[in-house]
């Protein structure tokens, strides 16, 4: 097994608190770990969560192939999936045995096959059993754990319920609280509508923020810019986002220079493409297809001249049999 993804890897230098300041979301199908590597080349500060991973996938599934990493990863954080609190507590001993920084509950996904399983947003309607989950999650480990939630669930929308939902949560210990500023629709709308249709209501995070000064709230949701994120961490811990950092993933560049003051020079989208060949060659030469690595990096020159021919002649190419890193050589010349 290559040495960089040997599970216990965590940083001897990196204490057991994590900066949440700037956060990459939990994303089904796109923050897998080559997807994350990539995303620590551009910020070496930023916090970085797995996909969701479900209790008993990790429990009755391939454990490996869920929980492995790089230790360039960190800081890294599991995201569980599961309403059962012993299996939960099982699931966080094992993040923290693979060497993760922290994990973290869904209560925030609102797609039917998880609401059959008792599984993300759903359980905002039962806060007495999340508390339960997350006393257990804790108790089990010596990592963080945190909970990721939306405003509210169908009709339980108003403030109040958001308030109590929260009030009862930390009477379990947790301390923070990520919070998608929009309500999930159960029943008539998809996940996918579920990310946009319900209207974002920031006002109520930073209103939660006021109430309760001494959790630490993130807010998630419609973030686009790092000049949004800054407005937003005048009110509140940090920010996460989605979407954007994935499909234009250089605009974390200035991270770690905005967010976290740190003064490192800023890489160019070649010095960064170029970082990743000798992670891609490793990974092919263990027998990876290049086209699991190569989709996460196409919004790379999003924006920019040949940033349309870098995408499709990787698109056209990577899944070719035989395909290896000169794909990418041959994309990087069409925006030189």
């Amino acid at each position: 097994m290559n040495n960089a993804l040997k599970p216990n890897t965590k940083s001897d230098t990196l204490e057991n608190t994590v900066d949440r300041r700037f956060t990459v979301a939990p994303m089904m199908d796109w923050t897998d770990r080559h997807c994350r590597y990539f995303h620590r080349l551009i910020s070496q500060h930023a916090v970085l969560y797995t996909e969701m991973v479900t209790t008993g996938a990790l429990i009755h599934g391939d454990t490996e192939r869920f929980l492995k990493f790089s230790s360039q990863e960190h800081p890294v954080a599991l995201q569980l999936g599961g309403s059962n609190p012993q299996d939960l507590a099982q699931c966080s001993k094992m993040a923290e045995d693979y060497g993760y920084d922290e994990v973290n509950l869904n209560v925030g996904c609102p797609s039917d096959r998880v609401q059959n399983n008792m599984i993300g947003a759903c359980l905002m309607a039962h806060p007495d059993l999340v508390a339960e989950c997350l006393h257990e999650m804790q108790q089990a480990v010596s990592i963080p754990v945190t909970v990721k939630h939306r405003l509210g669930i169908d009709d339980m929308d108003s403030y109040e319920e958001l308030h109590h939902f929260v009030t009862k949560v930390k009477e379990s210990g947790c301390t923070t609280f990520i919070i998608h500023a929009r309500k999930a629709i159960l029943k008539g709308l998809s996940p996918k509508e579920n990310r946009d249709i319900p209207p974002l209501k920031y006002e109520w995070v930073y209103r939660i923020k006021q109430a309760f000064p001494e959790l630490e709230i993130l807010i998630n949701g419609g973030i686009k810019t790092l000049e949004a994120s800054k407005g937003h961490l005048q009110a509140v811990d940090g920010v996460m986002l989605g979407r954007e950092a994935y499909q234009n993933p250089y605009m974390m560049a200035e991270v770690d220079q905005l967010c976290y003051g740190q003064s490192s020079q800023i890489p160019s989208r070649i010095e960064i493409l170029e970082q990743f060949y000798p992670y891609i060659e490793a990974q092919l030469a263990q027998g990876a297809y290049l086209g699991h690595m190569t989709r996460h990096i196409l919004g790379l020159f999003h924006g920019q001249r040949g940033g349309r021919q870098f995408r499709r002649h990787i698109s056209e190419n990577a899944h070719r049999t035989g395909a290896g890193i000169e794909v990418l050589k041959q994309a990087a010349e069409l925006v030189t």
